[in-house]
């Protein structure tokens, strides 16, 4: 008689997204039962938010709400109060309808009519241009009846879960929960506290969607994979929750929050909620821990996992080669239930809009990051520096077997960086076997991608591409050893849009030794980029210094002085630095996102960039280092001054 299985059970915590699963769960659940490991999947991330915004739900929200004296209601709670009614009538239509159950829903709420208007539909009235009556008629036109209703209804949400961080927990958001818990804490104190917290309505609700689950599913061992920092507090309530009423049960904690930040974990309370706590990719580290459990082998030979013994944290690490890449087989999404995810248009840009509108079908190309250079980056952890790459029969063999399954032809591919030349087998297999999908995914802005090149990919199904410009400097890129220029970025993003393919830009301010005159540069040339359409997109985020970058290890070269960390027991990534530059990039960086809002909307593409600076820099603007014309004259070099005369 065979020995029974150990049944693992694989869950996404609150928060990740809404729109789509987030992939590990997928992975680690299609590898488990290509090993012939009894495995399931839920998302209780998306279980929490169907559960909250629902008539049931609602119901409770305001019982909780009620309870707050009325001189302490925000805006968004009195909205509530006020349209509780409308709400109860309106929320299942709209959710069905942003599942897609019920497309002609978008009449009746594009009316204005049909939706209680909280505060946050105040901002619809922001988006008026040259005094049009209608205030999206410049985003959407005259026949985006659809895409209008969806972005009334992303507001609409947006106003219930300002209700639900006013009037339930502060800490709530739909794309992170309780996040300050979590990113780079020294300590596992605050978290600690907030465990052991009366629970309130969203913690209620999690719990018995957790004990649901485990009911549903009877698991021997259950895995919570954590993304983001903003995971982590629900993963915890969750394992509370198990260890609480199913002690026999084992409880593993992973993912990209405990490959970054717990690295140099030593708080021993973390094991009260879970068993182990592994790093880097799953494979190897479950495929030893399975056996583990099942006496097969010794704790001594477990893989990349965090312990507790005699009361102390401890590392255990047996040198055991990872499984490639290629042997990963395809994840698979049976288990989550991909028709109720809510599409969502928050961003208006058509490019923006792809992160939170659709559900994709989330694949690797390869592992790592081919070039694993750049001095921001986390280039010493496993999710950057282990490169590796399958063929591209096989990636095809996944993507063929995904859509088999989900009925969905549209890929997100959540590389580093995926490298040309497997993007241009990729798409070359694609064209020969005839499969039709529509994809995107991230690149680096390199020179390999050719014109035509580009044009293959577009052939293939790629709609959109991002990539990281980073600052707009040649001296800060060669710093960051990016290994591009601006001018190849200006090409390279040329002929991504010349092809029909959208192009965002990640965007980076704040980088040791930038000044404003070298912001002001920056801006310069991203006006540029967006005038000759060489990018549709982009988001300026502020530069972070981690400990694992090149700059977090060795700060002098970058001539910057590091911030002495505390001592550290629970999470670290982040670090603090002085810049002898002394520049304000808070200031700065409220002039960069309103530059880039107008630039993403078409506006001010010929203004000058200092005026966006004046509003928030008490000294004088210095001028553009930047011919104004710089960016049209590179390209019109590269077709031999024939491409058109500079704006």
């Amino acid at each position: 008689m065979s020995e029974p299985r150990l049944r693992v059970l694989s869950l996404i915590p609150p928060m990740t997204q809404l729109n789509t699963p987030y992939p590990s769960t997928a992975y680690i659940t299609g590898f488990l039962r290509s090993r012939g490991i009894p495995s399931e999947q839920e998302d209780l991330a998306l279980a929490l938010v169907l559960r909250l915004l629902s008539k049931d739900g609602l119901a409770r929200v305001l019982d909780a709400v009620l309870d707050i004296p009325k001189k302490q209601r925000s805006p968004a709670l009195r909205s509530f109060i006020h349209h509780y009614e409308h709400y109860q009538r309106t929320i299942a239509p709209v959710i069905a309808f942003l599942q897609g159950r019920d497309t002609t829903l978008a009449h009746r709420i594009v009316s204005r009519t049909f939706l209680p208007e909280g505060p946050r539909f105040a901002a619809v009235d922001a988006y008026t241009i040259d005094d049009q009556q209608d205030p999206l008629a410049w985003a959407f036109g005259a026949l985006g009846t659809h895409d209008r209703a969806r972005h009334l209804a992303t507001l609409y949400l947006n106003d219930l879960a300002d209700v639900l961080r006013d009037g339930i927990d502060e800490r709530f958001e739909f794309v992170r929960y309780a996040e300050s818990l979590a990113i780079s804490q020294p300590t596992f104190e605050p978290l600690a506290c907030a465990l052991a917290a009366p629970a309130n309505l969203i913690d209620r609700e999690l719990a018995a969607l957790t004990l649901a689950t485990i009911t549903r599913h009877q698991p021997d061992l259950v895995l919570l994979s954590v993304p983001f920092p903003g995971a982590v507090y629900a993963a915890f309530r969750i394992a509370q929750t198990i260890r609480a009423n199913h002690p026999q049960i084992r409880i593993a904690l992973g993912g990209g929050f405990a490959n970054t930040e717990l690295r140099e974990l030593k708080e021993a309370r973390v094991f009260d909620y879970f068993d182990f706590v592994t790093l880097d990719s799953g494979e190897r580290p479950l495929l030893a821990l399975i056996d583990h459990l099942q006496g097969k082998r010794s704790a001594e030979r477990l893989v990349r996992t965090f312990v507790r013994e005699n009361g102390k944290v401890r590392y255990i690490n047996f040198p055991e080669p990872d499984v490639p890449f290629e042997e990963w087989g395809a994840p698979t999404w049976d288990g989550l239930p991909i028709h109720d995810y809510l599409s969502l248009l928050d961003m208006l840009n058509p490019m923006h809009r792809l992160w939170s509108d659709g559900r994709w079908n989330k694949l690797t190309v390869a592992h790592g990051c081919y070039w694993k250079k750049c001095s921001f980056c986390d280039i010493t952890l496993d999710y950057i520096s282990r490169y590796e790459t399958a063929s591209a029969e096989i990636l095809v063999d996944r993507i063929e077997a995904i859509i088999a399954e989900t009925g969905q032809t549209g890929f997100h591919f959540v590389d580093e960086a995926a490298p040309p030349k497997m993007l241009k087998a990729l798409a070359e297999e694609l064209l020969r076997r005839g499969v039709t999908i529509s994809w995107w995914g991230n690149i680096r802005f390199e020179k390999s991608f050719t014109p035509e090149l580009c044009q293959l990919l577009a052939d293939s199904g790629c709609i959109a591409i991002s990539g990281g410009l980073e600052v707009a400097s040649d001296r800060l890129l060669t710093l960051m050893k990016k290994g591009v220029s601006v001018e190849q970025v200006a090409r390279v993003t040329a002929g991504f849009s010349q092809a029909g393919i959208l192009v965002h830009a990640y965007l980076m301010y704040g980088f040791p030794t930038q000044t404003l005159h070298d912001t002001v540069d920056a801006l310069e040339y991203v006006r540029q980029l967006f005038a000759e359409g060489c990018i549709q997109s982009g988001f300026f985020h502020r530069f972070a210094c981690t400990v694992h970058s090149p700059v977090g290890k060795n700060p002098e070269e970058y001539g910057v002085q590091l911030i002495p960390l505390p001592e550290i027991t629970f999470a670290t990534n982040d670090v603090g630095f002085i810049d002898p530059t002394g520049v304000d990039h808070d200031a700065l960086g409220r002039a960069l996102n309103k530059a880039l809002y107008n630039y993403m909307h078409g506006l001010c593409l010929d203004d000058d960039v200092r005026g966006w600076f004046a509003e928030f820099v008490d000294e004088r603007i210095p001028k553009p280092r930047v011919a104004r014309h710089f960016i049209a004259r590179a390209l019109d070099a590269q077709h031999g001054g024939g491409r058109h005369e500079p704006r």
